[in-house]
């Protein structure tokens, strides 16, 4: 029986909250939460995670400078809040416009859920959510930039979708990655 039945770990609620960004090179920047988010707290991340990640995408000569890369995001109040549209002035960086609860388009969700699936892989659960972080973090750096790149591919397909279901999202026998 003790090989059928995990015990459960209690450390917390067992969880960790991230941030990170995907772009056509692979994964860029991958920052912890701690505590709640609030806009100050992502503008910080903003500055210490997107551009690092802007910097070294646009220092590729076969990719687009600086100036023709657009964010992507969700509409959540953080994001959207005042002190975070003056950061993206200020930086000079392009936020794509985005229809709010539309997480079947965006893929960086895509992204999260092929990550838990590495974690689920693991034959031992993490023993505290230290252990947890590093395995996140070892597992985040291993994703190929093929995954992004075919994600990122897939946004044409995502959107005809939605405009086929006329603004309903995509449907279960929608074929997307």
């Amino acid at each position: 029986m003790d090989k059928i039945v995990r015990p459960t770990l209690e450390f917390g609620s067992g969880s960790i909250m991230v941030w990170g960004c995907m772009t056509w090179l692979g994964v860029g920047a991958l920052i912890k939460i701690v505590g709640n988010m609030d806009a100050t707290q992502y503008v910080d991340i903003l500055s210490n995670g997107l551009l690092p990640t802007i910097t070294h995408v646009s220092a590729e000569p076969d990719l687009p400078p600086r100036h023709c890369i657009t964010f992507q995001q969700d509409n959540d109040p953080k994001h959207t809040s005042r002190l975070a549209m003056k950061w993206f002035n200020d930086e000079d960086v392009k936020v794509m416009q985005w229809p709010t609860q539309s997480p079947d388009l965006n893929p960086i969700e895509h992204l999260w859920a092929h990550l838990k699936a590495r974690l689920r892989s693991y034959e031992d659960a993490p023993r505290g959510v230290l252990e947890l972080w590093q395995r996140v973090k070892e597992e985040w750096v291993k994703i190929p930039a093929q995954k992004c790149q075919t994600l990122i591919e897939s946004m044409p397909r995502r959107i005809n979708a939605v405009i086929k279901s006329r603004g309903g999202g995509a449907t279960r026998d929608t074929k997307l990655p």
